[in-house]
């Protein structure tokens, strides 16, 4: 749904022009079924009808708040990001510059908040050629900021001197983003991912 499609009661409740107030709590369900369904079918494969099934909601309650699927998933995936930004706002300023570097590259990992992220991430992407607009939200909302913030600890760590000034930060974060993808297709531990790939890359970044 689009904003001009919705207005703000006194109490802070949105509802449809002309309609009646939304009820938060319906939102939610629908939102956790489609995030779900998401995970389970693909973008695809899942319809309206079994979202509104699976969120004991009919359709016509459905269809009041989104117009078509688009709008739901991308309702529903703003959910998710709403919920992991302040991991992307962390102070690392105490930690010892390997360490700083470490906790970064945990928070890196597409399941530090979301256990299906890996499943999710793979399913857009297989959408991409038919919905991408999916995957560039993906990209723009779950992808980059993570990445952005292990560029920032770098830059962080050369004001500090502990990091070589002529280190290639974008290239660095890359490598490390997709150090969680190998493991995942290799079958490896993710815990063990942030300080393995750290104790590869430090020696060759650090001043």
């Amino acid at each position: 749904m689009t904003p001009s499609e919705t207005a703000s009661g006194p109490d802070g409740t949105e509802s449809r022009a002309g309609g009646r107030p939304r009820d938060p709590t319906l939102d939610e369900a629908i939102i956790l079924a489609t995030r779900a369904r998401l995970v389970r079918d693909g973008y695809s494969r899942m319809t309206l009808g079994d979202i509104a099934a699976d969120a004991g909601v009919s359709r016509p309650t459905l269809y009041r708040r989104w117009a078509n699927k688009l709008d739901l998933v991308a309702d529903a995936l703003d959910y998710g990001f709403r919920k992991q930004r302040d991991l992307y706002d962390i102070d690392l300023s105490d930690l010892q510059p390997r360490e700083a570097l470490v906790e970064a590259v945990r928070r890196l990992d597409p399941a530090y908040f979301n256990p299906d992220a890996m499943v999710l991430m793979g399913n857009f992407a297989g959408e991409v050629s038919h919905t991408p607009e999916l995957f560039e939200m993906l990209r723009k909302h779950a992808v980059e900021p993570r990445v952005t913030l292990v560029e920032t600890v770098l830059s962080q760590l050369q004001e500090r001197g502990a990091v070589s000034d002529i280190i290639d930060k974008h290239t660095i974060a890359t490598i490390c983003f997709g150090s969680y993808f190998g493991a995942f297709y290799r079958g490896d531990r993710r815990e063990q991912i942030p300080e393995s790939v750290v104790a590869v890359i430090w020696p060759a970044i650090a001043a």
